[in-house]
């Protein structure tokens, strides 16, 4: 008889919920992490810090989407997507590869579930990239959800760079013009979740289309 190891699964919901947590509730102060970041915003290395710093927090689950507060209001748009995107696909692979480590044994019963196989059935770069772009979707629940259900490695990196780059310049491109008053009210413009919005929808077709056309 197989004994599987509920604590990992556990130990994975707990990690998620605790990064929702940190997320949502603005435990840190965000104005003064940006005025730390402000003074050493002129060294190179200041960027890598922030895409290692990035990774540490999303493998783990934990609040790495703070990093937008701090990269956005120091550097263009274009470069705060940059360094947003590259830290949070680095991260989002940490978390499937520590999700997968965790499940394994759980892997053979979840396998053979229903669920499991229609899920799967779905797996592809539509179903990823929608939820990458979708506006203050949890990039955990992706991340976790993707290991333990041995999402294509390829589909998950690629919809994670182009996923978080598109949301995060629309994002920082807003805060950057604004950045004397970061409050969480400037992300919910319509020029920001408009397009964002409109890109996850498409995608979520794009997804029931592909999924009519398998099954006829």
């Amino acid at each position: 008889m197989i004994h599987y190891p509920y604590y990992k699964l556990i130990l994975i919901g707990l990690l998620v919920l605790t990064g929702a947590i940190l997320e949502f509730a603005g435990v840190l102060d965000i104005q003064e992490l940006v005025v730390i970041a402000r003074e050493y915003s002129q060294h190179w290395w200041l960027i890598v810090v922030l895409i290692l710093l990035q990774a540490l927090l999303f493998s783990f689950a934990l609040a790495g989407s703070l990093f937008l507060w701090i990269a956005a209001p120091l550097y263009p748009p274009a470069m705060a997507a940059f360094i947003l995107a590259l830290g949070g696909t680095l991260g989002g692979l940490g978390a499937y590869l520590l999700s997968r480590y965790l499940t394994l044994e759980w892997q053979q019963k979840i396998e053979n579930s229903h669920g499991y196989r229609l899920l799967h059935s779905q797996d592809n770069f539509y179903t990823m990239f929608a939820l990458r772009v979708f506006p203050a979707f949890p990039h955990a629940v992706i991340n976790y959800s993707a290991g333990l259900l041995k999402a294509k490695l390829s589909h998950f990196i690629i919809a994670a760079l182009l996923g978080i780059t598109i949301k995060s310049y629309l994002y920082a491109r807003v805060i950057y013009a604004a950045s004397s008053e970061l409050t969480l009210d400037l992300l919910f413009d319509i020029g920001v979740l408009g397009p964002l919005l409109l890109l996850s929808l498409a995608s979520a077709l794009a997804v029931y289309i592909n999924y009519r056309l398998e099954n006829r």
